[in-house]
């Protein structure tokens, strides 16, 4: 790959030699292309071998750079989506010194065919690691950051391993606003809602006829929270999902039935809670408390790290920013209370 004189100040051409890595950067009818032109603000064009590039010049050096890893990405085999191309727009404007082919290069083998699963940015990577070295990992963010599905990835690894001797997925049987009433059936039918997210990540990593055949044997077992109670959890890999939803009597609860030689991760989204009204989360709880606590990991991912459809980390920043507003409009509603009543104090109570 060469990259060309600049033939106007905020214009840039790029040369790239290898066909077949080209065609996986431009993608079908150049939808690649204007995924990247849209998400970085300038214009990208190809003609045969060469990419031309315009707009401003910060923002033309940066997408160059984009393309250049991608490229390179493309050219040691990897296969490029259109959630790739939005992914890498993203987070190299928020860590412009990530360098892509070291998340793709970084592989975690799940032992099923040829399955592996890469991290999609350097939070995913951290995760990844964190889950490596520590025996408890708690992974905060908002939704479509990979959370669950990593930890989902890296539980399946270390059974076929032989690491752990199961796996054990667990969440809160809380509703999201809505009550779902009398749910008939027995009772993996009336908790089946509630852990559904659990099994579309199992199944998707691998297949649905392995796993189901995993959780007919009891090696991988799916339960609501409340099922832990009194037990042991040894030589197991652990994961509890949407955590903010749990209460720090459930929490507790959980993170002292950890057993010898197992692993447990904790995912959740503090910006998502669905108790009631002045019910504090077991998540927000015990993150006060783990900075205190050796061994354990604490990994938190923002919008940058949506890995969805490229509207969800529009979303996410959108309610971040209104979140912010709100807080920040309660905050001055409170220091104008405070400073009435000082002003009345210091008056004697006297209104005028």
């Amino acid at each position: 790959m060469k990259s060309g004189d600049d033939a106007a100040p905020y214009r840039l051409t790029l040369t790239f030699d290898h066909a077949a890595a080209l065609r996986e950067l431009v993608g079908e009818v150049g939808r690649h292309l204007k995924i990247a032109s849209r998400q970085l603000g300038v214009k990208i064009s190809q003609r045969g071998d060469q990419v031309h590039i315009s707009g401003g010049g910060d923002a033309v050096r940066e997408a160059a750079d984009v393309l250049e890893q991608l490229y390179d990405v493309a050219l040691s085999g990897h296969h490029l989506h259109g959630s790739d191309i939005d992914q890498a727009c993203r987070m190299l404007r928020a860590d412009p010194g990530t360098r892509l082919l070291d998340l793709y290069s970084d592989t975690l083998a799940i032992g099923v065919g040829k399955k592996r699963i890469h991290p999609r940015s350097i939070r995913q990577r951290a995760y990844l690691n964190a889950m490596r070295e520590h025996d408890l990992v708690f992974g905060i963010g908002p939704a479509g950051t990979g959370k669950t599905y990593l930890a989902m990835a890296m539980a399946l690894a270390a059974l076929f391993r032989n690491e752990v001797r199961r796996i054990v997925l667990a969440r809160p049987a809380v509703e999201a606003g809505e009550k779902l009433g009398f749910l008939p059936g027995d009772l993996t039918e009336k908790v089946n809602p509630y852990l559904r997210p659990l099994y579309d990540a199992l199944h998707d990593l691998v297949g649905f006829e392995r796993a189901d055949r995993l959780i007919q044997k009891g090696v991988i077992e799916v339960a609501p929270l409340a099922f832990m109670r009194g037990r042991t959890l040894a030589d197991s890999f652990v994961i509890l999902d949407e955590a903010q939803n749990t209460t720090p009597a459930q929490m507790r609860m959980f993170l002292t039935r950890i057993g010898l030689g197992s692993h447990v991760v904790v995912t959740g989204d503090v910006t998502q809670i669905d108790l009631p009204e002045r019910q504090k989360s077991g998540l927000v709880d015990v993150l006060e408390l783990m900075p205190e606590v050796d061994q354990v990991s604490i990994c938190s991912f923002t919008d940058a790290d949506v890995v969805r459809h490229p509207l969800v980390s529009a979303i996410v920043r959108a309610y971040a920013k209104s979140d912010a507003a709100a807080a920040e409009a309660e905050a001055q509603r409170k220091a104008d209370a405070r400073s009435l009543r000082d002003a009345r104090r210091d008056s004697g109570g006297r209104s005028w």
